[in-house]
């Protein structure tokens, strides 16, 4: 093995104290299970909690991934902003879909949200970047924001042993569906 190899086998994964994910205590609505995540995260003081990485896809199918910051949640989906100049909004203008990736770590989860995007209006997007810390009084017509929808949730809660819980919710006709996903690690 390499000295580095072993550096990192050596880091610790997880916090000792992990909460638990019961499957059956699950709520019905995977947003439920969100909001209840993420208020955990800044109840608990875990530096930007609202932090994702956004993975889009480029013309020839390569996925491209990078963090930004969730917005806002309500009944227009997921938000996220940038400049409509910009790779992202580029790759979402021909293929829009999208997964979020959030990383609480001290609770050892993580959420995936995957959905379609769609551009959120012009009146919406300037509040956006009326609220930015580089805001400097001019309107930014290039500033886009943006509404995931949600079709898939992944929800994996770390487990010690490495046989994490995951469970998936998938939009269906009937509404959302939920079950366990079973991998060999969890």
């Amino acid at each position: 093995m390499t000295t580095l190899r072993n550096r990192l086998r050596a880091l610790p994964s997880f916090p000792a104290d992990l909460p638990e994910l019961d499957p059956d205590r699950a709520p019905a609505s995977p947003h439920d299970l969100f909001a209840s995540w993420l208020g955990d995260a800044i109840e608990a003081g875990e530096r930007q909690p609202h932090g994702m990485t956004l993975a889009t896809v480029r013309d020839d199918g390569t996925p491209v991934a990078r963090t930004l910051i969730l917005k806002d949640v309500d009944t227009d989906g997921y938000h996220f902003s940038t400049h409509r100049s910009s790779r992202k909004s580029q790759q979402l203008a021909t293929i829009p879909r999208a997964s979020m990736l959030f990383w609480f770590k001290e609770a050892g989860r993580t959420v995936r949200i995957t959905g379609g995007v769609q551009e959120l209006g012009r009146e919406a997007s300037e509040r956006d970047w009326q609220g930015r810390p580089s805001y400097d009084g001019e309107p930014n017509p290039d500033w886009q924001l943006y509404a995931l929808l949600p079709e898939e949730f992944e929800f994996m809660q770390a487990r010690e042993d490495r046989h994490h819980t995951r469970l998936e919710y998938l939009l269906g006709a009937a509404g959302w569906e939920r079950g366990l996903v079973r991998t060999p690690a969890g």
